[in-house]
């Protein structure tokens, strides 16, 4: 029974190092990087092979890695697609990510054939991020309404200028106004220095 996150990793590199793939342990939890030419067939393999059975898809989501931290240029891709995984059987989780070569029309293959919970989720991925999966039999938004332009995860888009639909009551139909999203500031008012209390 695989427990211990770096044995899972030594085991993970020893399978698929040869393919590109790249490991990272870190608070002890497993990060495998697939490259996206060899994401699908690697997917079916941590699923199948009894040595991973990584049998349940637990989340999956998109990453826009625009302005990430401080760096103003990318060294690598701006889209992502972020998996985790959980094995029972091993009683050990893994999380996969897959990084997009194309930041204009972001795309990678889509795992709903290895694990169908993933149907909603890369719905909500294309929805917000804009990230197509290849091969998903029913991609089409999910959060955002009929005319909805853009994707509001990513980070540039803007929080003005757009419309949003509603149903008026007085008027009997679906009306469509400007969106009116109000800037926060989520900065905290008040600083506390180390030691104080209050």
């Amino acid at each position: 029974m695989i427990r211990n996150p770096r044995e899972l990793a030594g085991r993970l590199n020893e399978r698929f190092s040869a393919d590109g793939v790249t490991l990272a342990v870190a608070f002890d939890e497993v990060t495998m990087q697939v490259p996206v030419t060899v994401y699908k067939q690697t997917m079916q393999a941590i699923r199948d092979e009894p040595e991973f059975a990584f049998g349940l898809l637990v989340d999956l989501c998109g990453v826009d890695y625009l302005g990430y931290g401080d760096q103003k240029t990318l060294e690598h891709p701006r889209f992502a697609v972020v998996t985790h995984l959980l094995s029972v059987e091993k009683n050990s989780r893994l999380r996969v990510r897959v990084f997009s070569e194309d930041d204009e029309n972001p795309s990678v293959p889509s795992v709903m054939s290895i694990w169908p919970a993933a149907n909603w989720f890369e719905r909500e991925a294309f929805d917000l991020y804009g990230i197509l999966f290849e091969g998903h039999p029913d991609l089409r938004r999910i959060l955002t309404d009929y005319g909805f332009v853009g994707h509001p995860f990513r980070k540039d888009f803007p929080i003005e200028g757009y419309v949003e639909l509603r149903y008026d009551e007085t008027q009997k139909r679906i009306v469509y106004e400007p969106v009116s999203i109000k800037p926060r500031e989520i900065t905290p008012r008040v600083i506390r220095q180390r030691g104080e209390h209050g």
